[in-house]
């Protein structure tokens, strides 16, 4: 893999530029982190080189100095939201961000539940998490938020909401996706501080869209494409322009939100720190691109991927027909077509000679297998087992699963299952190789072979059942799919 980012380096002086941040204000620093603290995967994909815990890291530097607060919204506990990469309510989220947190040695001061307007539901949340012995603390709707300034810095508005007692220099605000509040959590608190003497500040942790580099590198359009679901519009930074005369790329939530804050932090402090959206953010990740290159490329095939996703989720009814039309903007703005991804490409040359589905794979060295469906195997289970017979050096026409270890696991699965689809599944074979490794040798070498897979992709003809998904997630793979559906598959 060709790398792009220089990691030790965004470890070093992404944490020099917080404890400058620090030290600006004095007593305390609220920093609003925003996007995934340690999975971050969108960030891994496009900058070749940051790993998807490098957040993560770089906070464990200034672990000493610092806390984590955890915010949830009551309407997202009411909603059961589910977190759509991991599969889980925001409730579970939380109690897994925390559990990550510790074994990292990392102190978690509480969980806020945000948006509170009495519902049961949070009400039930906080009693559980009571139980466990969490810190819960409630911060309700302020109506008018955020436009009502004189309402939200009074007594009714942020003077309703329960003060959070923390202890260390920087407390890390953080949620387990958009929309929870964690802004308004930040502000709160730096009234209750100001109230109570604390000189405590307010930074902004944003990923991206990446302000030092142009509002239209493939990096900042790869953060639009990720985002259509939310309609975030990536922009050049009106209030940074007329202060200093440079270019800075925001987004639309954060420059419409910026006459708000500032008129918050008059009210707080009587003055305010910062001249613009940007000012306010403390990211440095566009300093250690190393490669500029290849992390266009990177990006441009990201926005392929999302473009692929979108078309599917909304096969699946659950994105709307805006979304995939933004993304397919957003391709013609970055110069791309579904056809310069080459595993699509090769993908569709095999199925015009295919009885059925077809699915292709590009491995780290450029190399591209193909496979398509048979009797006994779906094109992914297929395709995996091609790749892992190419990396260790297997002749193709050797078969790692004799077919009458085939045979009985269909049986099960269609006679005393009830399933409809004898073929086997990914995780399927490699169970089934993992068995025979213990008398086959070159079952064992190719089952080696499977870390080997990590940053590869595939394309498929035909939407994969959830469990194919899943596992070539966990193997690293990129997958994209047609937004075709075919239910014996």
């Amino acid at each position: 893999m060709k790398y792009g980012f220089d990691h030790e380096k965004y470890l070093k002086i992404q944490s020099e530029h917080i404890k400058e941040r620090i030290a600006s204000f004095g007593d305390k620093l609220y920093m609003e982190f925003g996007g995934k603290l340690f999975d971050d995967y969108h960030a891994s994909r496009v900058l070749p080189g940051f790993q998807p815990d490098s957040k993560l890291q770089m906070l464990m530097q200034l672990k000493d100095d610092l806390e984590i607060i955890i915010v949830i919204s009551a309407v997202d506990i009411e909603k059961n939201k589910v977190r759509g990469d991991l599969g889980i309510t925001y409730d579970v989220d939380v109690l897994r961000l925390r559990d990550e947190f510790l074994d990292r040695g990392l102190s978690v001061n509480s969980v806020v539940v945000t948006h509170y307007n009495g519902q049961a539901s949070a009400d039930a949340y906080r009693k559980r998490l009571e139980r466990m012995g969490i810190k819960v603390y409630y911060h309700h709707t302020i109506e008018g938020y955020p436009n009502n300034v004189a309402l939200i810095d009074s007594d009714e508005g942020f003077g309703k909401n329960d003060y959070v007692e923390t202890t260390r220099p920087l407390v890390v605000v953080t949620a387990p996706g958009p929309g929870s509040g964690k802004m308004a959590v930040c502000l709160s608190q730096l009234y209750q501080e100001n109230k109570r003497g604390v000189k405590a500040g307010y930074a902004k942790f944003e990923t991206f869209p990446v302000w030092s580099l142009p509002l239209n590198h493939p990096v900042n359009i790869a953060y639009e494409a990720a985002t259509a679901d939310l309609e975030d519009v990536n922009m050049i930074d009106p209030f940074h322009l007329e202060a200093y005369g440079e270019m800075a790329v925001n987004y639309n939530r954060d420059v419409e939100i910026f006459p708000v804050m500032n008129a918050l932090f008059d009210d707080i402090y009587g003055d305010t720190p910062y001249k613009s959206p940007t000012d306010m953010g403390v990211n440095m990740i566009g300093s250690c691109i190393c490669d500029d290159e290849v992390c266009r490329e990177a990006a441009l095939q990201e926005i392929i991927r999302r473009y692929y996703t979108a078309l599917c989720r909304f096969a699946d009814g659950k994105a709307t027909e805006n979304e995939v039309n933004k993304i397919a903007l957003l391709m013609k703005k970055a110069h791309i077509t579904t056809a310069d991804r080459k595993t699509t490409v090769a993908a569709r040359e095999r199925l015009e000679k295919a009885k059925g589905p077809t699915a292709a794979i590009e491995l780290s060295d450029g190399t591209i297998l193909t496979a398509e469906t048979s009797p006994l195997l779906g094109p992914s289970a297929a395709l995996l087992l091609n790749a892992l017979k190419h990396l260790a050096g297997i002749p193709h026409n050797v078969k790692l699963i004799p077919q009458m270890m085939i045979s009985p696991i269909q049986k099960t699965k269609v006679s005393y299952l009830h399933g409809k689809n004898p073929r086997l599944h990914t995780d399927e074979v490699l169970v089934a190789v993992s068995i025979i490794s213990l008398l086959d040798e070159k079952a064992k070498l190719a089952l080696e072979q499977l870390p080997n897979l990590a940053g590869a992709q595939v394309h498929s003809t035909v939407m994969l059942s959830e469990v194919d998904r899943k596992t070539f997630s966990k193997l690293g793979i990129g997958l994209t799919c047609d937004p075709v559906r075919k239910v014996d598959l």
